[in-house]
């Protein structure tokens, strides 16, 4: 098996294409998300004309068109997810993106890069698909985001069985994001954090917004067995007891990411020795 293939694509799709009918539940948490990244377009005057929405799961390419942009494409590892963006739409897999060059002046990715496993090689697909000085725009759950989920599974895992197989999918941190954004050829990479609160009266409220997100384990070392019968109370019981309370509050860490695909007229930082201001004058103006 390739150590390089940490999740299974089969199962993310099969995970989306179930979740589709159930999605609706959590538009609300989508809307919020979608709603902090797309805020990032207020910050430029660019009036972008063609757009490409990738796994919006029904709530991004409607905002787009609510904007005024004329094309508006969306795409979805499951064709029954695609179909909820509204027309055009086609199933594409993120890692094999079936774009030409220059074909969009914005890209935006709103919670659905977290399942690709060579995610460098896909923003070097999304910056390719990028005109010259086009934009692109993306929300990615970092840590700490079900840190606690996976701690909580893993203890009762092993108190049962004796041993855990990985239940909760792996998360970048922060620091990691504009630095993959660089590695992909994207100009000005900037990699912002936000967290949204989730509350829920009962832990497996948790467990069911998963689930209609589709954002159940699709990881390749997931073991294929059915958990033992007390795994999920356990775990959750014990989730619940280390806040003190029977509430459950999750925080979902976001890294809000933005990066332009490169242009002669842009920007550029200046080279060592040429500023003409010390930083020493300029910390005495700071008041």
């Amino acid at each position: 098996m390739n150590d390089s293939v940490i999740f299974d694509r089969r199962a993310v799709r099969r995970h989306r294409d179930r979740a589709a009918g159930l999605v609706g539940s959590v538009a609300a948490v989508l809307d919020e998300v979608a709603e902090r990244l797309l805020d990032r377009l207020d910050d430029t005057t660019y009036r972008f004309s063609a757009a490409l929405d990738i796994g919006g799961r029904g709530v991004v390419a409607p905002r787009l068109r609510g904007r005024g942009i004329d094309s508006v494409i969306s795409c979805d590892l499951s064709p029954a997810m695609a179909r909820l963006n509204g027309t055009p739409c086609l199933c594409a897999d993120e890692e094999w993106l079936p774009f030409g060059a220059g074909a969009f002046d914005l890209v935006v990715a709103n919670l659905s890069l977290h399942w690709v496993n060579d995610l460098p090689g896909a923003l070097a697909q999304i910056r390719h698909a990028l005109k010259p000085d086009g934009l692109f725009l993306a929300s990615l759950p970092v840590l700490p985001t079900l840190s606690g989920l996976r701690s909580a599974l893993t203890d009762a895992e092993c108190a049962l069985l004796g041993g855990a197989s990985p239940r909760v999918s792996p998360f970048p941190d922060l620091r990691d994001c504009a630095s993959l954004l660089q590695r992909a050829g994207f100009a000005l990479p900037v990699a912002d954090a936000d967290t949204i609160m989730l509350d829920y009266r009962t832990p497996f409220g948790l467990l069911k917004d998963l689930r209609a997100a589709g954002e159940t384990n699709a990881l390749t070392l997931r073991s294929r067995r059915f958990a033992p019968p007390g795994l999920f109370p356990v775990a959750l019981a014990d989730l619940v007891s280390s806040e003190g309370d029977r509430h459950l509050t999750v925080p979902l860490r976001l890294a809000i990411m933005t990066g332009w695909a490169p242009d002669a007229r842009q920007p550029k930082p200046l080279r060592p020795g040429q500023f003409t201001t010390p930083l020493e004058d300029a910390l005495k103006n700071i008041k």
